[in-house]
């Protein structure tokens, strides 16, 4: 964890949670998945105004003994879980008038047995199907995501969001006091009147409608809650964009940082990418971004400052590029200890050159090999080896070497504060090529098992904003490589004899085409591991075959 005198905010407590639970209640029709939607009140204390799908918050009588007793449930539903379902089971009757409920013979209830019963809050939902032997049909309703939600917002609920098919024959009717105006729509219609202006939605609802679009039918999106092995859980958090809160889920790029700096989730970071100066992370932390924006560079190369007045270190000083450099030189001016270069490329380690001759700093990283570009062959002052230290005020940086990416790949550990510096190892946003012969696969891989050991917390990438969560990361890359392996192998059994053009076609389908020149660089790379593994090989023309 970072240190608590690192921060640069103190802690702001977030409001407490509510235990709320939501239902979306869907239907096939001609313009396929539908789902109903209803305008809350205008004088709601929350979200006034917006559509939303009918749901609030837990009451006592949800986890209650006669709840349970009256639950027809599933063996996969725990007891938190049937309290959600019975608590938006009930919400949805009482604001829309739809009764998920079914007979002692397992029959569901139609609407006009549904009609007889008091739809107020006050009537006691459970008291009436008790008193008629009617039980909630909980088994069919499915989990379908959690959301807790921002911690800035001065309301904030921890709901649980279920789906379920519409009962036949019911018709739904606002209650007119919290609910208008009820809808079936479109998760796309939904997101495209949004954006047109005339249909308001909020955060959770937008992301959610977006997870509905992949569904074509209800039975597809029953079937992904009855299949899904974990529950899509998030917790957003904001920041600002050109001055407006903007707000993240956990698999969106920004997160991490969000995560980092700002821990409380108030919404006063700076998302903005830009050159001109750097943008603080930590007390003893700057990133300032090469204005090199590029399809490899992404929103530029990433220069992370460390340190204080009277000590900094500059890590990847990057391109040749006299502005940004002095730029770097206007903050660390002349205390500037050293400048470490995490590789050799072109938009990281040219700066050292000019960086070194405005402040006389010595340069620390490894040579690049005989299998590096010679046109790029580069030499520090110092060679760093696996675990030296470098030290600056009262952080210490391990030097961890990385090869995959290039031979002479180091990534840096902060010790102090759990932050891994990972050059181009690990990126945010898309994946590191890997260019044989100097880049190989293998090692690419092993370096990255390496790094599940290490103890870290976020990631600071030389492409992209801070990744959080820093050992999924690691564990999702693997598993990509794995995954990328496997549609190579593919492609070579689809294609065999192809060549490489042949081959990015298939095992990179799912990639942009105006990528297909870098990926087949890594392309190469796994076919190379492929042939070391006895599982693939080539002809003298570079057609590849596979070997198993």
């Amino acid at each position: 964890m970072v240190r608590p005198d690192k921060q640069l905010h103190g802690w702001r407590e977030p409001a407490p949670l509510r235990p709320a639970a939501t239902i979306l209640l869907l239907r096939d029709s001609d313009q396929g998945l539908q789902v109903l939607m209803t305008r809350r009140s205008q004088s709601a204390s929350f979200a006034p105004g917006a559509y939303v799908f009918p749901g609030g918050a837990i009451d006592a009588s949800d986890s209650s003994a006669r709840a349970r007793r009256l639950a027809h449930a599933r063996d996969d539903q725990t007891d938190d879980v049937l309290t959600s379902a019975t608590a938006a089971v009930r919400e949805a009757f009482e604001e829309l008038g739809i009764l998920l409920a079914c007979d002692a013979a397992g029959v569901m209830i139609d609407a006009a047995h549904a009609a007889e019963l008091n739809r107020a809050h006050d009537g006691d939902l459970l008291a009436q199907l008790d008193a008629r032997n009617w039980r909630l049909a909980l088994d069919h309703v499915w989990w379908f995501s959690h959301w807790i939600a921002d911690r800035d917002l001065p309301k904030r609920f921890d709901a649980r969001f279920f789906v379920a098919r519409m009962p036949a024959g019911q018709t739904p009717e606002a209650d007119g006091n919290e609910q208008f105006e009820p809808v079936w729509v479109s998760p796309a219609n939904a997101l495209e009147r949004h954006e047109q202006g005339d249909f308001e939605i909020i955060f959770p609802t937008i992301r959610t409608l977006r997870q509905l679009k992949r569904f074509d039918s209800v039975a597809q999106a029953i079937d992904h809650c009855r299949n899904q092995s974990t529950v899509w859980t998030t917790s957003p958090r904001a920041g600002l964009i050109q001055g407006r809160i903007e707000r993240f889920c956990e698999d969106e790029t920004a997160y991490g940082e969000l995560e980092l700096v700002i821990p409380d989730g108030r919404p006063i970071h700076p998302l903005d990418w830009q050159s001109e100066r750097p943008v603080q992370l930590l007390s003893h932390l700057w990133r300032l971004t090469a204005p090199n924006p590029g399809r490899m560079t992404g929103p530029g190369t990433n220069t992370y400052i460390i340190g204080g007045p009277g000590g900094y270190i500059v890590v990847d000083p990057g391109p040749d590029d006299f502005a940004h450099v002095s730029r770097i030189h206007a903050m660390v001016g002349q205390d500037l200890q050293a400048i470490l270069c995490t590789h050799a490329h072109t938009d990281h380690a040219p700066g050292a050159a000019i960086l070194k001759s405005l402040t006389g700093a010595v340069v620390l990283g490894r040579p690049t090999g005989p299998d590096f570009n010679p046109d790029w062959k580069w030499t520090p002052d110092r060679t760093l080896h696996d675990g030296d230290r470098v030290q600056v005020g009262d952080t210490t940086l391990r030097v961890i070497h990385t090869p995959g990416h290039t031979e002479h790949h180091l990534c840096l550990l902060m010790e102090q504060d759990q932050l891994l510096l990972s050059g181009d190892h690990i990126l945010n946003g898309s994946t590191t090529v890997i260019t044989p012969p100097d880049g190989n696969m293998r090692d690419y891989v092993r370096s990255l098992e390496r790094l599940r050991h290490e103890r870290f917390e976020s990631i600071l990438p030389a492409h992209g904003y801070v990744l959080g969560r820093g050992k999924y990361e690691v564990d999702r890359l693997i598993a990509h490589r794995m995954m990328r392996e496997n549609k190579v192998i593919g492609a070579l059994h689809a294609c065999p004899n192809g060549t490489l053009d042949q081959l990015v076609e298939i095992a990179y389908d799912d990639t942009p085409k105006v990528l297909w020149p870098a990926a087949k660089r890594s392309l190469l790379a796994h076919l190379l591991k492929l042939r070391e593994d006895g599982r693939a090989d080539h002809v003298a023309n570079e057609r590849w075959y596979p070997r198993d």
